[in-house]
């Protein structure tokens, strides 16, 4: 195991890459052991029908394309917790008794307290409270990683084979609020609503604006812009290769820091006093956990 050890939990199939590649590819650069919880299978995403040549579902295609980004950027392990994706809040596949949004909390939070205390991580990042955009699998991953965050160096909370270990950060993305406030104001200026956008009409920017939570932490991305387009290439199915974007050296510019919050330990006021996830911790000696043992 290396010193910095960094653990994303998240929801689906192309989060690692649409919303966190950039940052992932940085950390992986500077030698830090970067894992990710994927909970869903991705099965309710739009599909093409051309994407599923040579796949026998929606569900392997995207897994398939997961397995390609994890390789671009890096990663030392993909958890797949194995859920269905839950589509939209209040669809048919939400309520489907194998989707994330229904299973039991407890549930999936045992299953992020045994990932914690496998790979231990230092630092852990997930969505905000509201899923960022309210997809009801973001939720439910969130609610079960911070449950798992308290849980996990508890050493009455017994997971069999697995030591107890407590995580010394927990963050939230974060969303700049100007380019949302700006999306905002041109649809109400082009007559249209913004809270029915996206592809499916589905996508409420104003709640989402609703739920930012502070921005306490600014990490520098700008020089791994294009590992971040090669994990989102690899999520063809997803418009992972087709999103229009600016030339490099204006996202350099304008999009060379990512966002996040601080939940633990919290600020001790609402502002950004950081700008590295690892600002603060206490490295452990490099380990090796076989069978969830450590081993010096």
């Amino acid at each position: 195991m290396a010193e910095r050890r960094l653990l994303f939990a998240l929801a689906h199939p192309d989060d690692e890459s649409f919303g966190y590649g950039g940052v992932i590819a940085r950390y992986v650069a500077e030698g830090v052991d970067v894992y990710l919880i994927c909970s869903t299978n991705g099965d309710a995403g739009t599909v093409a029908e051309e994407f599923l040549d040579g796949y026998d579902s929606v569900a392997a295609l995207r897994l398939a394309e997961l397995d390609c980004a994890a390789a671009k950027l890096g990663l030392k392990q993909v958890f797949k917790l194995g859920y269905k994706d839950s589509g939209m809040m209040h669809s048919e596949t939400s309520r489907d008794p194998a989707c994330s949004w229904q299973a039991p909390p407890e549930e999936m939070a045992r299953r992020v307290v045994e990932v914690i205390r496998q790979v231990r991580p230092q630092v852990i990042v997930t969505f905000n409270a509201y899923g960022g955009y309210g997809h009801p699998d973001h939720i439910a991953i969130q609610r079960a990683t911070a449950l798992a965050f308290s849980l996990a160096g508890d050493p009455a909370y017994i997971t069999p084979g697995l030591e107890p270990y407590q995580p010394q950060k927990l963050y939230h993305s974060s969303i700049p609020t100007l380019m949302l406030r700006l999306a905002i104001a041109r649809l109400r200026l082009a007559g249209k609503d913004p809270r029915r956008v996206g592809r499916n009409a589905d996508i409420d920017l104003v709640a989402i604006l609703d739920h930012v939570e502070p921005t306490t932490t600014l990490v520098k991305i700008g020089d791994y812009l294009k590992d971040w387009d090669a994990a989102s290439a690899c999520h063809a199915s997803q418009l992972g290769g087709g999103f229009v974007r600016l030339p490099l050296f204006v996202r350099r510019l304008f999009a060379a820091r990512q966002a996040f919050t601080r939940v633990h330990p919290p600020p001790a006021r609402p502002r950004v006093d950081e700008h590295d996830l690892f600002a603060g911790v206490t490295l452990d000696a490099p380990q090796q956990v076989l069978h969830g043992r450590e081993q010096s």
